[in-house]
């Protein structure tokens, strides 16, 4: 058992009694008793995405997540941990590479001084980035055939750190009142203009044009986990003409679609959204004892109800889930020609144990209010959901990486089932990337290699480290940051 009294998944010594723990819990879900390699495999089907742009023909069921880098360099290009992590994309097996790498359009939007930037001192850079992933996959797999790639294109909003690690420069779409204590946001300044969101609007679409040019093969347009975009989506109580109804709080992605539509006409789009959420969560102050968190709570919401600032939140009880907001989104997205939709749901920075189901909690976060299973069976049944309403759209499934050696079996029922189209990875692949390749093979999988959501990925960057997997990937291991992260860790 784990330090908050939930199994840990490896524990667990096969998959009957992996799925015995699943009825417990979340009152059963698919997994397959024995994962299929080869052509037989649903994994390994290949399956199209129509776009006005581009037909996008994804080879198979796998997909790698895009992933907020912190080492990239102060100019916004990438450095040398950037081109290994985007080599081992190419290496694993997987046919979709979803957005890659999550590229700030303008550098006062930066997540971190070391996140990469979309302009034209760094045009080389990024397609640098694409050529060692195609050279990779091609090296790995002896082609390209089904291999698709894109670019994720973002802005930090409320998290925005784009010139030091310890200093906030946040900038909102609306004034929120548990989030604006928490995050640093002191003054309605620091709220965004419709001049400034139009300038960012011109952002987007003009790096969407330099990805087309660099042979990326769609844009992925980020309106998740709290970032700017995905705070415009809650921007109910911000006036004028991007804020208040739906109409008005979508106006952004209208925009850049149109805008890429005309001036990257070769270019397919794509939208990662966290399609619901909840309120932010703290550690409970009576369980929390020195350096040891408590369990999540929710922070207080007095004077905050009804809750009128998120997205896909019941007003009146914000701790649950409310699909009416995304399902209008995914009606939208149709409409505008938008063919495949990444599903994730809340936000690392407030509520990670939605966003990011995991048995150690980050050095921010808190102890999981809830087994972490239940939080992944939460995302895969919100997917399931909305892929019964829109079977025409491809959609992408996240939240996997907890579920560790029992994984594959998970992935291959929900894809058979119809629970989603598209299995997407995150965390897994910064220790185990040659996962998908693996499983398609039919090679004994690596246990040593899985992720066992010790958190270390996010806890090293919320400190000034670079992230990734450093208890599992000796080339973190042997960097000097590994000292310092176990400091931290004390």
């Amino acid at each position: 058992m784990s330090r908050s009294g939930y199994p840990k998944i490896a524990t667990v010594r096969s998959v009957e009694a992996f799925r015995a723990l699943l009825d417990e819990v979340v009152g059963g879900a698919p997994v397959d008793d024995e994962v299929i390699a080869g052509d037989a495999s649903p994994l390994a089907e290949r399956i199209v995405v129509s776009d006005p742009s581009r037909r996008l023909d994804i080879g198979n069921r796998w997909a790698i997540h895009p992933m907020e880098g912190w080492d990239g360099t102060a100019d916004g290009n990438p450095g040398e941990h950037t081109l290994r992590r985007w080599r081992h994309f190419g290496r694993s097996g997987a046919k979709l590479i979803w957005g890659g790498e999550a590229v700030a359009v303008r550098h006062s939007g930066r997540a971190n001084p070391n996140q990469l930037v979309s302009d034209d001192s760094t045009r080389e850079g990024i397609e640098r980035l694409r050529t060692a992933l195609v050279d990779a996959h091609a090296e790995r797999w002896g082609g390209v055939d089904g291999l698709v790639i894109g670019l994720q294109l973002t802005h930090s909003g409320r998290f925005c750190r784009p010139n030091r690690k310890d200093r906030a420069e946040p900038r909102v779409a609306y004034r929120h009142p548990i989030l604006d204590r928490r995050f640093g946001v002191t003054d309605d300044a620091m709220v965004l203009t419709d001049a400034e969101v139009e300038s960012i609007i011109a952002d987007f679409v003009a790096a969407a044009v330099r990805a087309r040019d660099g042979g990326f093969d769609f844009v992925d347009i980020k309106h998740c986990h709290g970032y700017l975009l995905h705070e415009f989506l809650g921007a109910r109580m911000r006036a004028g003409p991007y804020g208040g109804s739906f109409e008005n709080r979508t106006r952004i992605l209208r925009e850049i679609v149109a805008g890429v539509r005309r001036d990257a006409p070769e270019l397919a789009i794509g939208v990662r959204v966290s399609i619901c959420d909840t309120v932010p969560y703290c550690p409970d102050p009576a369980g929390t004892r020195g350096r040891v968190l408590g369990s999540g709570i929710p922070e207080d919401l007095t004077g905050a109800l009804p809750y009128r600032f998120g997205f896909g939140v019941d007003e009146d009880d914000p701790t649950r889930f409310d699909l009416d907001d995304g399902v209008r989104f995914l009606e939208l997205l149709r409409s505008l020609g938008v063919g495949m939709v990444n599903v994730s749901c809340g936000s690392p920075y407030y509520n990670p144990h939605v966003q990011r189901p995991a048995l150690y909690p980050p050095s921010d976060g808190y102890q999981p209010p809830e087994d972490p299973l239940v939080g992944v069976f939460r995302q895969l049944r919100t997917v399931r959901d909305l892929k019964r309403r829109f079977p025409d759209l491809v959609l992408l499934g996240s939240a996997f990486s907890y579920l560790q050696e029992y994984l594959p079996h998970v992935a291959q029922a929900v894809v058979r089932d119809g629970w989603m189209d598209i299995v997407g990875l995150g965390r897994m692949v910064l220790a185990y990337w040659d996962l998908p390749g693996d499983c398609l093979d039919g090679r004994p999988l690596e246990k040593k290699r899985f992720c066992r959501t010790f958190s270390d990925c996010t806890t090293a960057p919320r400190n000034g480290m670079v992230s990734g997997c450093f208890p599992l990937d000796a080339y973190y291991a042997g960097l000097p940051e590994a000292g310092e992260l176990k400091r931290v860790k004390k």
